[in-house]
């Protein structure tokens, strides 16, 4: 077994095991196959996949496909692809909540029959106004609530024959319009839907709400601990009523936590799918996107992302969790894990004049100093006369403490020679267009052979076995931290980051990485850590910078 978390969800499943409530822990994750997943999934798909296996018990994922006009199967094989990727394996099974119609419709006309539910003829609109808005003073019934129950077992059955319209009527569970509690004033569970199902196809006509499935389901399943985000706490009370009107036998218990709130993101299903729709991003897998097929794009790792939730923490009070600290916990991995390479990002040309013509060497670099030593502590990187560098590390103009070459100046290529710039060639704009230079050709490996003190090193590549790509620097998708406090009224679009990606199309990478796959993961020297796009051939995603902002700030 797992080493067992410690949290108030825990601290209950404790407590049901030493009274013998229950015997083996059984948990489900029941995503809505209406999209892609995201970060805040992660941490609902966390805690009941990591409970069930810290006690020895079961985790099942159940599709919670009640609602088949927002449902599809590409939704649902990507729900299955970014569970096999976080590795949480639903050893109890996968199932379908459509695979239950039957069993509910059964417990509906139970409930019918014994007097518990009726068809109502109110609109939607009417319901809620008959209900109203105030706890405190009793909702006015429904005119139809006193129907017999054969009256309603027949308007029920001629519902799902598919007789009535779209709208027209529901079913209604009869439990108490006087309740402080505003989900048990008569809720629907219930209603038409004349659409196609992608796995029933016309077989119903109507469906269960989720609010009456949902329990039926884990009784069915044999959940013991049904544990959900808060926004479900007050649905409780008409869970336990279901499971206690229905099935009878086998009780869940359901418990609630608090949602993962990210900064400068949002995690509405509505908002992200308008994001793709309407093609500010690139798909559902955009970089940028909270989704986990967009931080598996981009580079995380699911050790990370689990991570960053179980530092989250596990509580009942919401918070909002800086999106550093994931990019804290993809750093603190990726400095022991990625093979350190050169790539130029914003290249221009360094022509070392004193080179010899035609002349190619290699130098031994590290691949990563903060791994033991080995067979691979280096790799050979090819060297010639002329490289490139970045732009930033030259000044024509230097501003005060600038460390890196300017005309007169001198500095270390990183594992090569120390070069000294004796001038530049400028376009009719003057932008530098190559910079020109005598390299210290008995300072191989950046030593000078006279001992003099070299303050500056920079990385380059070689102009003669560059590779070409497009490097992509990916920040926060939105300028607002609290994406949920916005002013009312407000356009969630209008706190759109203009520089959430910056591309570098003319960036310059050292031979070694010509084969590199999606997947793998490097730091580029200075300029961060980066992988393969696995969609754009030629391109590199940047995961996370070099600099650990979250860590600094944390400290202070």
């Amino acid at each position: 077994m797992e080493e067992r978390p410690s949290n108030f969800l825990t601290d209950i499943i404790d407590a049901d095991l030493a009274a013998g409530a229950v015997k083996e822990i059984h948990t489900r994750f029941p995503p809505e196959p209406n999209g892609y997943l995201h970060i805040g999934s992660a941490k609902a798909i966390y805690i009941n996949w990591s409970i069930a296996k810290a006690y020895g018990g079961k985790f099942n994922l159940r599709f919670d496909d009640t609602n088949p006009a927002r449902e599809d199967m590409e939704y649902v094989e990507s729900i299955q692809q970014d569970l096999e990727w976080l590795g949480a394996v639903p050893n109890g099974g996968i199932f379908y909540g459509s695979d239950y119609f039957d069993q509910c419709y059964e417990y509906a006309e139970k409930l019918i029959k014994e007097g518990k539910a009726y068809v109502d003829d109110l609109t939607r609109e009417e319901m809620q106004e008959y209900r109203g808005s105030d706890a405190g003073k009793p909702s006015r019934p429904s005119p139809y609530r006193d129907r017999t129950p054969e009256e309603n077992l027949d308007l029920f059955r001629r519902m799902r024959a598919g007789e009535f319209a779209d709208g027209t009527r529901t079913l209604r569970a009869k439990i108490d319009l006087a309740s402080p509690n505003m989900n048990l004033r008569d809720p629907a569970i219930y209603r038409i839907k004349k659409v196609h199902h992608h796995r029933q196809g016309d077989k119903w006509c109507i469906y269960p709400l989720y609010d009456f499935a949902h329990p039926i389901q884990d009784a069915i399943e044999g959940i013991t601990h049904s544990m959900c985000s808060l926004e479900f706490e007050n649905h409780r009370p008409l869970y336990e009523w279901v499971i206690e009107n229905t099935s009878g036998g086998h009780f869940p218990k359901q418990r609630e936590f608090a949602r993962l709130n990210v900064t400068n993101t949002v995690m509405s299903k509505r908002y992200l799918r308008e994001l793709v729709e309407m093609g500010i991003v690139d798909g559902w897998d955009d970089p940028r996107m909270p989704t986990l097929c967009g931080l598996r794009r981009r580079g995380y790792s699911p050790t990370a992302i689990f991570t960053f939730v179980k530092e989250a923490g596990i509580a009942k009070a919401d918070s909002l969790v800086d999106m550093r600290q994931l990019e804290a916990c993809m750093r603190a991995e990726l400095e022991m894990g990625a093979a350190r390479r050169m790539a130029v990002l914003d290249p221009v040309k360094l022509v070392i004049d004193n080179y010899p013509a035609g002349k190619t060497e290699t130098f031994d670099v590290a691949n990563n100093p903060n791994r033991d030593a080995g067979d691979d502590s280096t790799r050979p990187v090819e060297f010639s006369g002329e490289v490139w560098i970045e732009r930033s590390d030259f000044a024509l103009v230097p501003p005060p403490k600038f460390k890196r070459l300017t005309v007169g100046g001198e500095v270390r290529l990183m594992g090569a020679y120390i070069v000294k710039c004796s001038g530049v060639e400028q376009d009719e704009a003057g932008n530098v267009t190559a910079i020109h230079c005598t390299a210290d050709l008995e300072s191989g490996n950046g030593n000078p052979v006279d001992g003099r003190k070299v303050k500056g090193t920079i990385h380059w590549v070689s102009c003669a076995s560059a590779v070409d790509a497009d490097a992509r620097l990916y920040n926060a998708l939105f300028t607002e931290a609290n994406m949920n406090g916005i002013p009312d009224g407000a356009d969630y679009k209008d706190y759109l980051n203009p520089e959430s990606v910056v591309d570098m199309p003319c960036a310059k990478l050292e031979a070694s990485l010509a084969d590199a796959k999606p997947g793998e993961k490097f730091q580029f020297v200075r300029m961060g850590y980066f992988t393969p796009d696995s969609k754009k051939p030629g391109a590199f995603n940047r995961i996370v910078t070099l600099k650990d902002s979250f860590a600094k700030t944390m400290k202070k």
